[in-house]
């Protein structure tokens, strides 16, 4: 993959991520009854990273829980015919919440199709918002972000790669293309 730009560094992510939280803040009117949840794997240090940002700017501690969506997938085939075995996550009752999930980047918008099944799964949230840190577009299913860091028009060629440095030791959003 060659790197064609850096669209984020460390600083251009926390400042989105304090953005997106003081938007959460103000659309769901402070932070009762607010849930956040990351879908694996980037999106939970961001979803982490936004319930430290809202307690900053609120002093209300949210909670916050994981989301593996791998067996809610469209694209997955069962293996023996057997329904999957799934964790139980979020570990913490979402009926009458109002959950933000969060990912680092929304491209077709099948992970998010799969993460609502996954939550709708597990009780009836009040509301269900949608947080990424880029969307790049190419939308092949009607989901679209309540919040975003930034929109990057992207060709199906170019890749966004996200770095989180729990992950990955840095805090970095480059755009590349495919070789």
């Amino acid at each position: 993959m060659n790197v064609k730009a850096n669209l984020f560094d460390e600083n251009a992510i926390n400042r989105a991520i304090t953005r997106i939280a003081h938007e959460i803040i103000e659309k769901n009117v402070g932070a009762e009854n607010l849930c956040i949840v990351g879908i694996k794997t980037r999106g939970v240090p961001i979803a982490r990273r936004l319930a430290d940002a809202i307690f900053k700017i609120e002093g209300k501690k949210i909670e916050v829980g994981t989301l593996d969506i791998s067996f809610y997938r469209d694209d997955l085939t069962l293996i023996d015919g057997n329904s999957p075995i799934v964790k139980d996550e979020p570990n913490f009752p979402i009926t009458d919440k109002n959950i933000v999930l969060v990912d680092d980047v929304i491209y077709t918008g099948r992970t998010v199709r799969a993460a609502l099944d996954a939550i709708l799964s597990k009780g009836r949230a009040s509301k269900i918002q949608l947080a990424v840190l880029v969307d790049r577009g190419h939308r092949e299913l009607p989901i679209r972000a309540d919040y975003v860091g930034k929109n990057v028009p992207t060709s199906r060629n170019e890749i966004i790669k996200v770095n989180i440095n729990e992950i990955d030791g840095l805090d970095s959003v480059e755009l590349c293309e495919r070789n």
